[in-house]
């Protein structure tokens, strides 16, 4: 098996999932949990502490009396750079010397560090808050910079058949799982708020890997309609 993946639905794990599809290498799922009241496997915790998924571990692994592995990383955006860099052939990624690389760097960091935050300030307020009176105010302040950031992308796409251009990337994979966030019953946009974010969404959601990996979810979606 040359990869094994933490893994819990509704995590980015499933992001991860979906683009070791499409590059077609053999992987194994450890289930886990995004449940804050339920038990982490201690592998998972010996190489992300903070009990988050995706955790990837890859080749031959020995853990060193510090606690570290040899092949083992941790944080959605790190791993999908990872693994597109070292498939080169599934094409998930432009190449270093390519004019999209720098766009799509900034693209998925802007993705970690600004949306995913955002979903952070409303599903986890207390992390924001000094007391827990104070938690509303981070969820509202969450919930507007949803709508900031999403507009962000929105507008960085305009015309572009992809996120990157004409180029179908890991990019749009990691677009698609963070819109499946998106819970416009507790105040969240909508992806109908940003077109071009929806019309990217539904296109990736189209791919055989995504109709696998989030079968559960697109039924889900159906029954809602």
């Amino acid at each position: 098996m040359e990869y094994k993946l933490f893994y819990a639905l509704g995590s980015a794990a499933m992001g991860v999932r979906v683009i070791l599809e499409e590059i077609g290498a053999p992987y194994e799922l450890i289930q886990s949990t995004i449940a804050m009241d339920e038990p982490r496997p201690p592998e998972q915790l010996a190489i992300n502490p903070n009990g988050w998924v995706p955790v990837l571990l890859w080749g031959d692994n020995g853990m060193h009396d510090n606690g570290m592995y040899d092949n083992a990383m941790y944080e959605c955006a790190a791993i999908t750079v990872f693994l597109c860099d070292r498939h080169p052939g599934a094409n998930l990624a432009p190449r270093f010397d390519e004019p999209e690389r720098g766009a799509y760097l900034q693209t998925l960091v802007y993705f970690s560090n600004s949306v995913q935050n955002a979903f952070q300030l409303d599903y986890y307020p207390d992390r924001f808050a000094d007391t827990p009176a104070d938690e509303p105010s981070a969820q509202r302040r969450g919930i507007r910079r949803l709508r900031e950031t999403w507009k962000v992308i929105d507008d960085q796409i305009g015309d572009n058949e992809w996120v990157l251009g004409d180029r179908f990337s890991a990019v749009d994979i990691y677009l698609f799982m963070l819109t499946t966030w998106l819970r416009p019953s507790r105040g969240q946009p909508s992806t109908d708020e940003f077109p071009n974010v929806k019309r990217i969404a539904d296109a990736v959601m189209a791919r055989p890997s995504v109709q696998l990996v989030y079968a559960e979810w697109i039924a889900e979606q159906n029954e809602t309609r």
